[in-house]
């Protein structure tokens, strides 16, 4: 099952759209969710049993509001996938824990870059924040501005065992798009934390940046042969480089941290920046 974040913004209403997509080609059914404050479903409640409250004006008020905005997702579910079988719920509390919450039972969970509630200007709202790397799924974050179909899926190879469960997804993805799939390794002198790269005496330092991702993909062309591989070893910053590959790609698959990370560290410092400048649909893979 795909569940899909609603509030009503138009980065929700992608978000749905990008969802419903997912689903015809997973052949899974699409959940809707919407997130409404508890006291709000308990005032309705008791106002369907008779009793009233001081808020109960407030609480109608967004009920309507809620509902409107559930209606009008799966309005959008149903034009971009009529073939998808969709049902919706209102979930109580807040968006970021519902949705962690919705997600338990889910292969992936899908929300909007950012909602109503953001500042204008701001990149990333604090659900897509606050739910990528703590959910118990794979999350994808998609923008407010669709783009173009690309036929290419791009994914950041780091040799972690978490960039290993990236990999697996961005093979998976490419697989299901007929698309092509782009591994890229970015690699500069400093690890994350600021140390210096051993670099080995037999070898120069791209040969050994090529060697990650030779070994990364190590058995995956071969679980699947129709998908066309480029490999991208790049000298750069990881977020500058992936950023600019997703200009080109349907999706940017990345791992929630990498080799270079503190433990204990819920994102990593490269997914957490793409989290505010992939140019495309970004899924941040946990590896759970």
């Amino acid at each position: 099952m795909i569940v899909a974040g609603v509030d009503g913004s138009q980065a929700g209403l992608e978000a749905v759209a990008w969802a419903a997509r997912e689903a015809v080609l997973r052949g899974m059914p699409l959940r809707l969710v919407h997130a409404i404050p508890r006291w709000v479903l308990e005032s309705g409640e008791a106002v369907e049993g008779g009793q009233g409250g001081r808020y109960a004006g407030v609480a109608r008020w967004m009920r309507e509001g809620a509902d409107t905005a559930l209606a009008a997702a799966v309005d959008r579910a149903r034009r971009e996938a009529p073939e998808v079988e969709v049902d919706s719920a209102h979930l109580p509390g807040d968006p970021r824990t519902a949705l962690i919450d919705a997600a338990a039972k889910a292969d992936l969970l899908v929300v909007g870059n950012h909602g109503l509630g953001g500042f204008r200007g701001l990149l990333l709202g604090s659900v897509a924040y606050g739910v990528a790397g703590q959910a118990p799924c794979d999350v994808v974050i998609v923008r407010e501005t669709p783009t173009p179909p690309r036929g290419e899926v791009v994914v950041g190879v780091d040799g972690s065992p978490v960039g290993a469960a990236a990999l697996d997804f961005a093979f998976a993805e490419a697989a299901l798009r007929r698309a092509r799939l782009r591994a890229v390794h970015a690699w500069t002198w400093f690890e994350a934390g600021g140390g210096i790269v051993p670099v080995p005496d037999d070898l120069d330092v791209e040969q050994t940046e090529v060697r990650v991702v030779k070994e990364a993909l190590a058995g995956r062309r071969e679980r699947y042969p129709d998908v066309e591989v480029t490999e991208e070893v790049v000298r750069g910053h990881p977020v500058e480089v992936l950023g600019e590959a997703s200009e080109r790609a349907d999706l940017l698959v990345v791992g929630s941290r990498g080799r270079g990370n503190l433990a204990g560290l819920v994102l990593g410092s490269v997914s957490h920046a793409l989290l505010h400048h992939a140019r495309c649909p970004l899924a941040v893979v946990s590896g759970r």
